[in-house]
């Protein structure tokens, strides 16, 4: 039987040193590696070599990484690639506006290379066939959509049908964090009216039914499911 072909992985930053750590760390971790220098470079190498993820600085010279992921998500074959942005740390509104046109994750810099590689392996995880299943298994709890059951070590945690939906919209993409209009979009629904309390009152009642530490708040952004 023939191996499975490398995932590609494109990575775009105007900082030879960070093109050259995180390159050699996600090649050892067995991906297929490319670089580009600029935003330019970014969107040429994309469409030639169609990356089944990119790695954007979000402050890099000729297009941003904003710039350069607008325009390859207006492409229909970049719809379904993953993104994860380069951020500083205190560009909030960089954040938020990233995740709003489409990117998967940001990692903050400076980077760590072992929290990049396991965020990317986490996201190719999450987008692979064998995830279908309908139940999500994290350590000792299992979400069950099927059933709308929430189990920890085997004991059954009963939310209510918002609160089940809110959970599992955070925990299919672990480590995302989902914006607060994004929440109420795809919980409540754009013709239902309601207020942003609605989701601080959800999130505080699904930790306390849960009794663990598993949504973490990202001040002035949203939600995210995070366990160790």
């Amino acid at each position: 039987m023939a191996a499975a072909p490398l995932k590609k992985i494109l990575i775009a930053d105007d900082e030879p040193d960070i093109l050259e750590i995180v390159g050699y760390n996600l090649q050892k971790e067995g991906y297929e590696v490319h670089t580009a220098k600029n935003g330019d470079e970014a969107v040429d190498l994309a469409k030639k070599i169609k990356p089944d993820l990119l790695i954007l600085d979000i402050m890099m010279p000729k297009k941003t990484g904003i710039q350069v992921c607008e325009i390859l998500r207006a492409q229909t074959e970049f719809k379904e690639t993953l993104i994860i942005f380069l951020t500083a740390m205190s560009d909030e509104a960089s954040q938020i506006t990233g995740l709003e046109i489409g990117a998967d994750d940001y990692v903050n810099k400076p980077i760590s290379p072992k929290v990049l590689v396991s965020r990317v392996n986490a996201l190719f995880r999450r987008v692979s066939p064998k995830e279908a299943s309908s139940v999500m298994q994290f350590g000792s709890m299992q979400i069950d959509n099927i059933k709308f059951m929430v189990t920890i070590g085997g004991d059954e945690k009963v939310l209510a049908k918002k609160e089940f939906e809110l959970l599992h919209l955070l925990a299919s993409r672990p480590g995302r964090v989902f914006l607060r209009n994004e929440i109420l979009s795809q919980i409540w629904g754009n013709e239902v009216i309601v207020g942003d309390r609605t989701i601080d009152v959800h999130i505080r009642k699904i930790r306390q039914k849960l009794g663990i530490d598993c949504i973490t708040t990202v001040k002035g952004v949203g939600y995210k499911f995070d366990l160790p």
